[in-house]
């Protein structure tokens, strides 16, 4: 086999990898919104904590910016099914301005991405083994998700922010970006080697 047939062998089974990926990860992402792993809620606190930012982290990762914006958009869009009576947080929002609630949901979790996204590109010029860039892209997902949440609610829905702002971050947030860090760099990094064998993009 030539070498330019071969090339155009090895980006097919690359090509063929990614959108085996999206598949994947955007089936895990439905899946996990509708269970604890998805939106693990706390009424009493009035706290809802998330673990959908791994996926997302990995898919940013992998992905690139396009996978990253297409996982946080489809995070966010599960986010804003938890309205329609999943979620109290959610039924609050909708309640006073549906609009509102659905920018909320969707337009923070889409930008996570894509930022994790270009945060692991621009690591991956400096740090060869990669190792550096899945540990801070993960740590960014989750950090990132809930400053990203926290700022729009505090433009659209600033009654709302006040009352849980101490919950979210000081519980919500630690807890999502110590488990997002870990699991997500040993998922991306795992996967990484064994679908792409460390390649670049």
């Amino acid at each position: 086999m030539s070498e330019t047939n071969t090339i155009q062998s090895t980006n097919k089974r690359s090509k063929i990898k990614k959108i085996a990926l999206y598949g994947i990860l955007s089936a895990i992402i439905i899946i996990m919104s509708f269970t604890p792993l998805g939106f693990l809620k706390i009424p009493a606190l009035a706290i809802e904590i998330t673990l959908l930012s791994i996926p997302v982290a990995i898919g940013a990762a992998l992905l690139g910016p396009a996978g990253g914006l297409v996982c946080g958009t489809l995070f966010g869009l599960m986010s804003f099914v938890q309205c329609f009576g999943f979620s109290p947080l959610g039924a609050t929002m909708l309640s006073q301005n549906p609009v509102f609630a659905f920018i909320q949901c969707v337009i923070p979790r889409a930008l996570m991405g894509l930022f994790c996204a270009l945060i692991f590109k621009w690591l991956t010029k400096y740090d060869k083994k990669r190792i550096v860039s899945f540990v801070v892209s993960s740590f960014s997902a989750a950090f990132l998700n809930t400053l990203f949440f926290m700022l729009c609610l505090w433009a659209l829905f600033p009654e709302i922010f006040y009352t849980i702002f101490f919950a979210v971050v000081s519980i919500n947030g630690l807890l999502e970006i110590i488990v997002c860090t870990a699991v997500g760099f040993a998922v991306s990094k795992a996967l990484s080697y064994f679908l792409f064998k460390e390649r670049n993009r």
